[in-house]
Protein backbone atom coordinates (compact mmCIF):
# COMPACT_ATOMS: atom_id res chain seq x y z
CA UNK A 1 0.00 0.00 0.00
CA UNK A 2 2.92 2.56 0.53
CA UNK A 3 4.26 1.48 -2.69
CA UNK A 4 1.04 2.26 -4.26
CA UNK A 5 0.60 5.60 -2.45
CA UNK A 6 3.93 7.01 -3.14
CA UNK A 7 3.89 5.65 -7.09
CA UNK A 8 0.56 7.88 -7.18
CA UNK A 9 2.14 11.05 -5.14
CA UNK A 10 5.46 10.91 -7.17
CA UNK A 11 2.74 11.30 -10.53
CA UNK A 12 1.11 13.94 -9.23
CA UNK A 13 4.25 16.06 -8.01
CA UNK A 14 5.22 15.63 -11.80
CA UNK A 15 2.11 16.52 -13.50
CA UNK A 16 3.54 20.02 -14.53
CA UNK A 17 6.32 18.68 -16.56
CA UNK A 18 4.02 15.91 -18.24
CA UNK A 19 3.12 18.30 -21.07
CA UNK A 20 6.55 19.15 -21.27
CA UNK A 21 7.63 15.92 -21.89
CA UNK A 22 5.20 14.76 -24.29
CA UNK A 23 5.96 17.06 -26.47
CA UNK A 24 9.43 16.10 -26.07
CA UNK A 25 8.31 12.50 -26.77
CA UNK A 26 6.67 13.95 -30.34
CA UNK A 27 10.34 14.71 -31.85
CA UNK A 28 11.74 11.82 -30.42
CA UNK A 29 9.02 9.82 -32.44
CA UNK A 30 10.73 11.03 -35.46
CA UNK A 31 14.00 11.68 -34.25
CA UNK A 32 14.71 7.95 -32.43
CA UNK A 33 18.36 6.71 -31.81
CA UNK A 34 19.83 4.71 -34.87
CA UNK A 35 20.13 1.31 -34.59
CA UNK A 36 22.62 -0.08 -36.53
CA UNK A 37 22.21 -3.09 -39.21
CA UNK A 38 21.66 -6.31 -37.39
CA UNK A 39 21.88 -8.09 -41.18
CA UNK A 40 22.93 -7.47 -44.88
CA UNK A 41 21.59 -9.00 -47.59
CA UNK A 42 24.52 -10.84 -47.83
CA UNK A 43 24.13 -12.57 -44.87
CA UNK A 44 20.81 -13.78 -46.78
CA UNK A 45 22.63 -15.12 -49.90
CA UNK A 46 21.68 -11.69 -51.73
CA UNK A 47 23.84 -9.91 -53.76
CA UNK A 48 23.00 -6.31 -53.54
CA UNK A 49 24.89 -2.95 -54.46
CA UNK A 50 24.75 0.25 -51.87
CA UNK A 51 23.40 3.59 -53.38
CA UNK A 52 23.37 7.06 -51.66
CA UNK A 53 19.99 8.47 -53.08
CA UNK A 54 20.16 11.72 -52.64
CA UNK A 55 17.71 14.75 -51.66
CA UNK A 56 17.00 17.59 -51.98
CA UNK A 57 18.28 20.45 -49.59
CA UNK A 58 20.83 18.38 -48.20
CA UNK A 59 23.81 18.77 -50.51
CA UNK A 60 24.71 15.23 -51.41
CA UNK A 61 23.02 13.65 -48.97
CA UNK A 62 20.25 11.61 -48.86
CA UNK A 63 19.19 8.08 -48.26
CA UNK A 64 20.94 4.62 -47.75
CA UNK A 65 19.67 2.00 -50.08
CA UNK A 66 20.30 -1.68 -50.71
CA UNK A 67 19.80 -2.62 -54.40
CA UNK A 68 19.20 -6.53 -54.74
CA UNK A 69 19.18 -7.21 -59.00
CA UNK A 70 16.35 -9.61 -60.20
CA UNK A 71 14.04 -8.76 -62.87
CA UNK A 72 14.90 -5.25 -64.42
CA UNK A 73 11.12 -5.03 -65.05
CA UNK A 74 9.27 -5.95 -61.12
CA UNK A 75 10.60 -3.99 -59.07
CA UNK A 76 9.70 -3.66 -55.21
CA UNK A 77 10.87 -0.72 -52.84
CA UNK A 78 10.67 -1.60 -48.89
CA UNK A 79 10.91 0.37 -45.86
CA UNK A 80 10.73 -0.11 -42.30
CA UNK A 81 9.33 0.36 -38.81
CA UNK A 82 9.66 3.16 -36.48
CA UNK A 83 13.31 3.63 -34.72
CA UNK A 84 14.15 0.51 -37.14
CA UNK A 85 16.25 0.06 -40.17
CA UNK A 86 15.72 -1.47 -43.62
CA UNK A 87 17.83 -4.75 -41.94
CA UNK A 88 14.76 -5.53 -40.25
CA UNK A 89 12.40 -5.71 -43.59
CA UNK A 90 15.82 -8.52 -45.24
CA UNK A 91 13.33 -11.71 -44.49
CA UNK A 92 10.16 -9.49 -46.72
CA UNK A 93 13.07 -8.64 -49.06
CA UNK A 94 14.58 -12.81 -49.32
CA UNK A 95 11.02 -13.38 -50.06
CA UNK A 96 10.73 -10.94 -52.69
CA UNK A 97 14.19 -11.60 -54.41
CA UNK A 98 13.51 -15.42 -54.39
CA UNK A 99 10.65 -14.72 -56.39
CA UNK A 100 12.64 -13.36 -58.84
CA UNK A 101 12.04 -9.38 -57.99
CA UNK A 102 14.53 -6.67 -57.99
CA UNK A 103 14.34 -5.18 -54.59
CA UNK A 104 15.46 -2.00 -53.37
CA UNK A 105 15.92 -1.74 -49.29
CA UNK A 106 16.25 1.68 -47.93
CA UNK A 107 16.81 3.68 -44.52
CA UNK A 108 14.32 6.80 -44.31
CA UNK A 109 15.40 9.65 -42.80
CA UNK A 110 16.95 9.88 -39.18
CA UNK A 111 17.12 6.06 -39.11
CA UNK A 112 20.04 3.42 -40.38
CA UNK A 113 22.53 4.86 -42.61
CA UNK A 114 20.32 7.87 -43.88
CA UNK A 115 20.86 11.59 -43.55
CA UNK A 116 19.29 13.54 -40.12
CA UNK A 117 17.07 15.51 -40.44
CA UNK A 118 16.40 17.75 -37.31
CA UNK A 119 13.48 19.11 -38.74
CA UNK A 120 9.71 18.59 -36.30
CA UNK A 121 7.33 20.00 -38.98
CA UNK A 122 6.17 18.86 -42.60
CA UNK A 123 6.82 15.47 -41.11
CA UNK A 124 4.57 13.71 -43.71
CA UNK A 125 6.27 15.39 -46.83
CA UNK A 126 9.73 14.46 -45.34
CA UNK A 127 8.76 10.61 -45.40
CA UNK A 128 6.99 10.77 -48.15
CA UNK A 129 9.81 12.55 -50.01
CA UNK A 130 12.11 9.39 -48.86
CA UNK A 131 9.76 6.76 -50.63
CA UNK A 132 9.49 9.44 -53.77
CA UNK A 133 13.40 10.10 -54.53
CA UNK A 134 13.97 6.56 -54.38
CA UNK A 135 11.49 5.85 -56.84
CA UNK A 136 13.01 8.52 -58.77
CA UNK A 137 16.41 7.19 -58.26
CA UNK A 138 15.09 3.72 -60.19
CA UNK A 139 13.02 5.25 -62.87
CA UNK A 140 16.48 7.37 -63.61
CA UNK A 141 18.13 4.17 -63.94
CA UNK A 142 18.30 2.84 -67.97
CA UNK A 143 17.30 -0.86 -66.74
CA UNK A 144 14.57 0.03 -64.56
CA UNK A 145 12.87 3.15 -66.50
CA UNK A 146 10.05 1.10 -67.78
CA UNK A 147 9.65 -0.97 -64.33
CA UNK A 148 6.64 -2.34 -62.95
CA UNK A 149 7.65 -0.56 -59.64
CA UNK A 150 5.44 -1.41 -56.14
CA UNK A 151 5.61 0.21 -52.77
CA UNK A 152 5.86 -2.03 -49.52
CA UNK A 153 5.91 -0.33 -46.41
CA UNK A 154 6.00 -1.74 -42.18
CA UNK A 155 4.31 0.00 -39.59
CA UNK A 156 4.75 4.12 -39.36
CA UNK A 157 6.13 3.66 -42.98
CA UNK A 158 2.96 2.42 -44.29
CA UNK A 159 1.46 6.02 -44.36
CA UNK A 160 4.18 7.66 -46.50
CA UNK A 161 3.94 4.36 -48.69
CA UNK A 162 0.55 5.19 -48.93
CA UNK A 163 0.12 9.06 -49.26
CA UNK A 164 2.95 9.21 -52.28
CA UNK A 165 0.01 7.73 -54.52
CA UNK A 166 -1.02 11.68 -54.29
CA UNK A 167 1.69 12.70 -55.82
CA UNK A 168 -0.14 11.30 -59.02
CA UNK A 169 1.80 11.19 -62.43
CA UNK A 170 4.74 13.11 -60.65
CA UNK A 171 6.11 9.76 -59.46
CA UNK A 172 3.54 6.80 -60.88
CA UNK A 173 4.02 3.61 -58.83
CA UNK A 174 1.98 0.12 -59.97
CA UNK A 175 0.68 -1.38 -56.54
CA UNK A 176 1.64 -0.57 -52.59
CA UNK A 177 1.83 -3.74 -50.15
CA UNK A 178 1.32 -2.07 -46.29
CA UNK A 179 2.01 -4.31 -43.52
CA UNK A 180 0.61 -4.02 -40.38
CA UNK A 181 -0.95 -0.23 -41.03
CA UNK A 182 -1.72 2.22 -42.43
CA UNK A 183 -5.04 3.51 -40.09
CA UNK A 184 -7.74 5.73 -40.37
CA UNK A 185 -6.99 7.95 -37.82
CA UNK A 186 -3.53 8.68 -36.97
CA UNK A 187 -3.61 9.86 -33.00
CA UNK A 188 -4.26 6.52 -31.39
CA UNK A 189 -1.50 4.96 -33.26
CA UNK A 190 1.24 7.75 -31.43
CA UNK A 191 -0.81 6.68 -28.21
CA UNK A 192 -0.73 3.19 -28.64
CA UNK A 193 3.28 3.81 -29.78
CA UNK A 194 4.16 5.57 -26.50
CA UNK A 195 1.71 2.80 -24.38
CA UNK A 196 3.38 0.27 -25.50
CA UNK A 197 7.22 1.76 -24.13
CA UNK A 198 7.99 2.48 -27.56
CA UNK A 199 10.08 5.50 -26.03
CA UNK A 200 11.79 6.26 -23.24
CA UNK A 201 9.46 7.21 -20.11
CA UNK A 202 10.87 8.18 -16.55
CA UNK A 203 9.36 6.30 -13.60
CA UNK A 204 7.57 8.99 -12.26
CA UNK A 205 5.76 9.80 -15.42
CA UNK A 206 4.78 5.85 -16.06
CA UNK A 207 1.31 5.65 -14.33
CA UNK A 208 -1.38 8.17 -12.91
CA UNK A 209 -2.45 11.73 -14.33
CA UNK A 210 0.95 12.40 -15.40
CA UNK A 211 0.95 9.61 -17.86
CA UNK A 212 -2.14 10.38 -19.06
CA UNK A 213 -1.27 13.59 -19.63
CA UNK A 214 2.44 12.63 -21.43
CA UNK A 215 0.25 10.34 -23.79
CA UNK A 216 -2.15 12.80 -24.86
CA UNK A 217 0.47 15.89 -25.44
CA UNK A 218 2.92 13.20 -27.11
CA UNK A 219 -0.17 12.14 -29.92
CA UNK A 220 -1.69 15.11 -30.45
CA UNK A 221 1.78 16.81 -31.28
CA UNK A 222 3.17 14.18 -33.25
CA UNK A 223 0.02 14.12 -35.70
CA UNK A 224 0.32 18.11 -35.63
CA UNK A 225 3.76 17.52 -36.98
CA UNK A 226 2.77 15.81 -40.10
CA UNK A 227 0.67 18.83 -41.26
CA UNK A 228 -0.97 16.04 -43.01
CA UNK A 229 -4.63 15.61 -44.65
CA UNK A 230 -5.67 12.34 -43.54
CA UNK A 231 -7.23 10.16 -44.71
CA UNK A 232 -6.68 11.06 -48.80
CA UNK A 233 -9.66 11.13 -50.74
CA UNK A 234 -10.48 7.83 -52.92
CA UNK A 235 -9.64 10.00 -56.30
CA UNK A 236 -6.76 9.50 -59.11
CA UNK A 237 -4.70 7.30 -57.84
CA UNK A 238 -6.21 6.30 -54.82
CA UNK A 239 -8.85 4.71 -57.21
CA UNK A 240 -6.62 3.41 -60.10
CA UNK A 241 -3.83 1.49 -58.03
CA UNK A 242 -3.76 -1.94 -56.54
CA UNK A 243 -3.30 -2.18 -52.66
CA UNK A 244 -2.38 -4.98 -50.40
CA UNK A 245 -2.75 -4.25 -46.68
CA UNK A 246 -1.93 -6.85 -44.05
CA UNK A 247 -3.08 -6.54 -40.45
CA UNK A 248 -2.60 -8.70 -37.40
CA UNK A 249 -5.16 -10.00 -35.41
CA UNK A 250 -3.74 -8.82 -32.31
CA UNK A 251 -1.81 -6.02 -33.36
CA UNK A 252 -2.45 -3.17 -30.11
CA UNK A 253 -0.15 -0.64 -32.27
CA UNK A 254 -1.93 -0.65 -35.02
CA UNK A 255 -5.44 -2.74 -34.96
CA UNK A 256 -6.94 -4.64 -37.73
CA UNK A 257 -10.24 -3.02 -37.45
CA UNK A 258 -8.50 0.54 -38.18
CA UNK A 259 -6.62 -0.83 -41.26
CA UNK A 260 -10.00 -2.67 -42.37
CA UNK A 261 -11.49 0.55 -42.13
CA UNK A 262 -9.35 2.97 -43.92
CA UNK A 263 -9.23 -0.08 -46.75
CA UNK A 264 -12.48 0.44 -47.55
CA UNK A 265 -13.03 3.45 -48.83
CA UNK A 266 -10.64 2.23 -51.43
CA UNK A 267 -12.14 0.61 -54.24
CA UNK A 268 -8.76 -1.50 -55.74
CA UNK A 269 -8.10 -2.25 -51.55
CA UNK A 270 -7.59 -5.60 -50.15
CA UNK A 271 -7.12 -6.34 -46.46
CA UNK A 272 -5.94 -9.55 -44.95
CA UNK A 273 -6.27 -9.91 -41.09
CA UNK A 274 -3.36 -12.68 -40.11
CA UNK A 275 -4.62 -14.71 -37.14
CA UNK A 276 -2.83 -15.20 -34.17
CA UNK A 277 -0.74 -11.90 -35.67
CA UNK A 278 0.43 -8.91 -33.23
CA UNK A 279 2.54 -6.04 -35.07
CA UNK A 280 4.56 -6.92 -37.69
CA UNK A 281 4.62 -10.25 -37.13
CA UNK A 282 3.07 -11.82 -39.92
CA UNK A 283 6.15 -13.83 -41.81
CA UNK A 284 6.81 -15.11 -38.59
CA UNK A 285 3.27 -16.41 -37.02
CA UNK A 286 2.03 -16.95 -41.01
CA UNK A 287 4.63 -17.75 -42.84
CA UNK A 288 3.17 -19.22 -45.36
CA UNK A 289 -0.05 -17.60 -45.64
CA UNK A 290 1.94 -14.35 -46.06
CA UNK A 291 4.11 -15.46 -48.95
CA UNK A 292 1.33 -16.76 -50.86
CA UNK A 293 -0.98 -13.84 -50.18
CA UNK A 294 2.21 -11.21 -50.81
CA UNK A 295 3.50 -13.02 -53.94
CA UNK A 296 0.22 -13.69 -55.30
CA UNK A 297 -0.63 -10.27 -55.08
CA UNK A 298 2.16 -9.05 -56.62
CA UNK A 299 2.10 -11.66 -59.63
CA UNK A 300 -1.52 -10.41 -60.40
CA UNK A 301 -0.24 -6.74 -60.53
CA UNK A 302 2.78 -6.62 -61.52
CA UNK A 303 3.18 -8.68 -64.65
CA UNK A 304 3.41 -6.75 -67.87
Amino acid sequence: MATGFLTKAASAATLPVAPLYGAFLSYFIYHPPRKRHHKTPADLGIDSTEVMVELDGFKGRGLHVWLCPGDPQRVVVLGHGLGLSKSASLSQAKLLHQAGYTVALFDHRNHGKSVADRACWGMSERHTDDVVAVVRYLRAQEEYAGARIAIYGFSISTFPSFYMLGRGQDCPVDAVVCDSGPALELAPLFRNFVASDGVPVPGPLRSGPSRAVLEKVASSAAVAMLRVQWPPAAESAYERTPMLFLAGEHDTMIPAAGVRALGERYPLAEVHTLPDTEHLQGIKTQPDVYADTVLGFLDRTLKN
